[in-house]
Order: structure tokens, then sequence, then C-alpha cells
């Protein structure tokens, strides 16, 4: 088989259909097998959006529904004995839940649907719980064989919900869902399989109750790598992809595998099998075309809204330390930020180190994709310029630093400032002006370290280019006392070895102004 030649499976989520129609499949169903022959039975997974999760649950649907032939050519073809089951299938996308009566009658709807399909009979007077329960008894008899249950999209109803003026309707939809997942308990006996799948993780309290024996694979190793695409199978699966896109960029093939490695690689659940996000990586070999696609896909403004209500220093996020309880805090009642954005895939485990019988796990952005789309974002919503304008500038920053052009360095970033309302400056808060200025240069795409520590105090931002090394300072007033700081603890040291130009350049803030007021330049030599 040469997968190579396969078209590529954008927007395909049906397994039948990507088989049946010669897609491009990234073989997982090794981990599948593992998954099935272990001694657990019920399981959850969280993952962020467009991470696969639909199609692996199609994927279990057909091996549980026995259809081998479409499996011909992958791995588990000829490791198991294939059996049919009675599968249920519930897709949280596919249900209405805009009102608690609505999501009970659509998930009622749901169940008397599937039981047809499976041809048992179930009470007409049922309601949607006691439905569910019916249907799982009734096929497990009818067929002599115990019940799959796949569930995808499980928290859809909750997190769409998640804004503060609708938090209600998650609560309420929440009460549904346990209601509804209670049944898995009572019904253990008619049950061979159960799988979960979401974005966030709720805790097991609040949805899941008395399933203590749903087991989660979120951040197990031994399936790390069960959704998303590792650089052994980028290799493997997309060569003659990886050819053509080296010759539209004109980059060496080397040079390329790093360029995409840095833009789209990095999402870890172990802190050390990292992989791609496979709608990135898909789009960038369909268009040719390095862009931010996963971030495009949802624009998180309910996080960004979350973060600044919060007060969230948003440098901290290049590199956050936790420990092991930022995994189980993830609620209605106790949403923490860092949480969220580990659940949802803007922050991921970069490592894992071990302290005693414990660890402490490093968040950072996944990637660069990530990072820039988040930041920019996180920049236009304090402005009254679209998201696009901000791009635009950023671009045009990119190019004046090449070039050295520091007078329209400093107009562009003048004209970001003139954009934002006055009344979101905080008074007398120079980190404010710091995260601005961060977020700004950031993005930037240069080399960038933000209050990098010397053994002589701290620089507010130093960007390095090809020729160039700029070591900023930032003071409310004028441009000559943040110069003064700069020489005075001597930060140019660091880096009077890099063979390039130092430039300190001390930037003065005028707090009536709410802007930049003036710059100064000197070379160091």
């Amino acid at each position: 088989m040469n997968d190579n030649k396969k078209l590529l499976p954008i927007g395909i989520q049906t397994f039948s259909k990507l088989v049946e129609g010669s897609y491009l499949y990234v073989d997982k169903t090794k981990q599948i097998y593992n998954l099935l022959n272990r001694s657990e039975q019920y399981y959850f997974l969280s993952r962020p959006r467009r991470f696969g999760k639909s199609l692996l649950i199609s994927t279990l649907y057909e091996l549980f529904n026995g259809n081998r032939e479409l499996f011909k050519n992958l791995w588990i073809y000829d490791k198991i004995e294939w059996e049919k089951h009675p599968v249920i299938h519930i897709d949280f996308l596919e249900i209405g839940y805009k009102s608690v009566d609505a999501f009970e009658h659509s998930l009622y709807k749901t169940v008397r649907k599937i039981a047809k399909n499976l041809q048992v009979e179930i009470p007409e007077d049922d309601d949607y719980k006691s439905a569910f329960g019916s249907l799982i008894e009734s096929a497990a008899k009818k067929y002599e064989k115990k019940v799959v249950i796949l569930i995808d999209e499980y928290d859809k109803p909750i997190i769409d919900f998640f804004e503060t003026e609708y938090i209600d309707k998650a609560k309420a939809n929440r009460e549904v869902l346990k209601n509804f997942y209670s049944l898995l308990k009572s019904s253990d006996k008619f049950l061979r399989f159960v799988f979960i799948t979401g974005v966030s993780k709720f805790s097991r309290v609040s949805i899941f109750s008395g399933l203590n024996h749903l087991y989660d694979i979120t951040t197990d190793d031994n399936f790390s790598t069960l959704l998303g695409i590792t650089q052994k199978e980028l290799l493997h699966y997309f060569p003659d992809h990886i050819a053509a896109l080296s010759k539209k960029t004109g980059l060496k093939k080397k040079d390329l595998l790093e360029h995409i490695r840095r833009w789209y690689n990095g999402y870890s659940w172990d802190g050390d099998n990292f992989i791609y996000n496979p709608l990135s990586i898909l789009f960038l070999f369909s268009r040719y075309r390095f862009d931010n696609y996963w971030f495009s896909t949802g624009t998180p403004t309910f996080l960004i809204n979350h973060i600044k209500n919060r007060g969230l220093d948003i440098a901290s996020l290049e590199r956050e330390e936790v420990d092991a309880s930022i995994f189980e805090s993830y609620d209605i009642e106790n949403m923490g930020i860092i949480s969220l954005l580990f659940q949802t895939g803007y922050l991921t485990i970069k490592e894992i180190i071990p302290v005693g019988m414990r660890a402490k796990y490093i968040l950072a952005y996944p990637n660069e994709e990530v990072k820039e789309s988040f930041l920019k974002h996180f920049l236009a919503s304090f402005t009254t310029e679209e998201t696009g304008q901000v791009g635009s500038k950023i671009l045009d920053l990119v190019e004046t630093l090449k070039s050295n052009n520091l007078e329209q360095f400093f107009t562009i970033i003048k004209s970001l400032f003139a954009s934002i309302p006055s009344h979101i400056f905080i008074k007398n808060k120079e980190a404010y002006y710091h995260t601005i200025i961060y977020l700004i240069l950031s993005i930037i795409g240069v080399n960038i370290d933000v209050e990098v520590h010397t053994n002589k105090g701290r620089i507010d931002a130093v960007l390095e280019t090809d020729d160039y090394i700029y070591i900023i300072e930032f003071k409310r007033g004028t441009s000559a006392t943040a110069l003064a700081q700069i020489e005075k603890i001597n930060y140019r040291e660091r880096y009077l070895a890099s063979g390039k130009q130092v430039q300190l350049v001390g930037v003065g803030i005028d707090e009536n102004q709410k802007n930049i007021a003036d710059y100064q330049v000197k070379i160091s030599h």
C-alpha cells in the first residue's frame, strides 16, 4: 500500500468514508489494539478540538461492528478475533442543548433513533435516562453480546456556555449529563467497552459520579500518541507532500522539516512524546503555505476575556510550573486559567521533573502557530483594530527590525498604543505597559527574550535578528532614564561575544499620552 499517493482527508471524520475513498490514514490500530487488550473497560480521553477524536470514535465503531475488510491494509487486520457487538454511538455535536427541556428531549430522541437502528424495542413512556438504560439492556439481550458505548464531545453542552452570562445554562446541562451518565454504573453487567472523549476533563464527582472504574488515559504515556501525528509518522506518510512543499518554498528538506516542526509540532501529554495537530498538517500540505490553521478554527474570545479579567501575567505562559492537581481542577465553579488553557490546547506539557515521589510539570505554548496566534488575538483585544490589521503591522515590524529602521519600528508601535482605548490603561502600573510591549514584541517572530535575567538585574527585552541585537529598556518618563539604566547595569556584557552589532535602546513612556514619548539608541562597541 502506497499511502504517500493517497488523498488528504481534510474534513473527513468517518473511518469507512476515509478507507473507501482511498484517503490517507495514519495507522493507529496498534495502539487501539493495546487499548482493547487492557483489563480496564471504561475509558476517558481528553484532547483539544480538531485533534482526531471523532475519527478515533468512528474507527472503534467499525471495529466493534466487525467490519474487518475496512482494516485490510492496517496493522490490526489479522491480530484480533473479529466479533460484532451492538454499538451505541452518541455524538453531542448532533444533540440540541440550548435549554434543559430541549436537551432532555434531544437525548431521548437520539436514544430512540439508536434503538430503531439496532432494531430493539424500548418503552415509549421512558424519559431520556430510563430510555438509555432500556436501550443498553435490550441491545445486550437481543444480540446476546455485551454492548459497546462510544461517546464523542461529551462536554459540548457545558463548554459552549462557559461565558459568565450563560453559566447557569452550563450548570443545568451538567446535571442532565450527570443523570445520563449515571446509567453506565447500573448497566455494567451489559457493557463490553465504554469510550468517552471530549475537550475538557471535568471532575469525576461533577459528571461521572459513581464511575470509579473510569480510566483516564489523557496523560497516560502508553497512549500519548494515540491521536495526532508523530515526527516518524510525518516522514512515513507524507514524503511526497514534503518534497512538493520543499519545491514550493525553495527550502531544503532539512530546513523545511525544522520549520514545520517549530511551527506545528510540540503538543505533548507526557512530556516525552511530541506530536503535530493533524488539522494543521493536512492544511499545510493541501495549501502548501504556512498559516495558523488550527487556531483559526476557533478564536478563544472567552479565554482571552477570562485572562484579562483575572489579571494573569501573559508573559508567564512562556513557562508555567504546576503540579498534577492542575489536571484535576477543571470545573464550572473552579475554573483555573492555567487548567483551562491546558485542556483547550493553548498550553501543553513540555517537561516533567521528578520531585521525590511526585512531579513538577512545565507547561508552555505547544508551538509557534499557537503562540503567535494567541498573542495576536490577545493584543487585538486591547485595541480598536481587527486581528488582521494587527497582524499586518506585526509583519511590518519584522521588516523594520531586519533593516534596522528603528524610527519606523517605533512609529508602528506608537500606532498600536494609540488604538488602545484610554479607559483600559492602568494608571501608574508599569507592568501594564510591559504587558502591551511584551505582546507586540513576542509575536514579531524574531528571537526575543523578555525580562532576561543577568547577574546584575533584568532586561526588559532582547531582540535578535541575523545582524543586530537590540537591548531594550522601557521606563515611565524619559528615554534618557531608560538608557542610563541599561548602561549602569551594563546589560551589553552578555552579548558582546555574539559577533553582531549590539544596540542599546532606551524607551520613555508618557503616561499622560499613554504612549511612547521618545527613544534613544546607543551602539555598543
